[in-house]
């Protein structure tokens, strides 16, 4: 049986190759660490938590190799409205709410039809690459503090 390690390599790899781009040791930590933290992360936390793995990894690295890894569709990109942007490990169709008071960010499991959000952008001649729905408010935490 494979391990959950030996599966991220083997997705990692193959999108890699599939896409015409180079496995490369930086790229091969830089996703497990992503897939370990489990969570959206900044790209920032992702330097930190690779750095004892990566010696002299540059913060440039970590978002160009982010921005690969979006583009293959390895991680998801969530726009916040914040200064930083967070990648999402799950790549499944799920959206997020984020707490205007604290940041948090979490996933929100709900259906949507993103044909009847694109339809119209569509039909006044916008080019859609995609739907993402975030939600704001105050999280439970922030909420009950008042």
């Amino acid at each position: 049986m494979l391990s959950p390690q030996t599966t991220t390599d083997e997705r990692l790899t193959a999108a890699l190759r599939d896409g015409g781009h180079r496995v490369t040791s930086q790229r091969i930590v830089l996703h497990r660490v992503l897939a370990e933290l489990g969570r959206h992360t900044t790209a920032e936390e992702l330097a930190g938590a690779a750095g004892a793995r990566l010696p002299g990894l540059s913060l440039p690295t970590v978002y160009a190799t982010l921005e690969l890894f979006e583009e293959l569709g390895l991680v998801r990109r969530v726009s916040t409205g914040g200064s930083a942007a967070l990648y999402d490990p799950r790549t499944d169709e799920h959206q997020h709410f984020v707490c205007r008071r604290c940041g948090a960010v979490a996933d929100v499991e709900a259906a949507i039809d993103a044909a009847a959000l694109a339809g119209p952008a569509r039909a006044a001649g916008l080019a859609v690459d995609g739907v993402e729905v975030v939600l704001r408010g105050l999280c439970r935490e922030c909420s009950s503090r008042g």
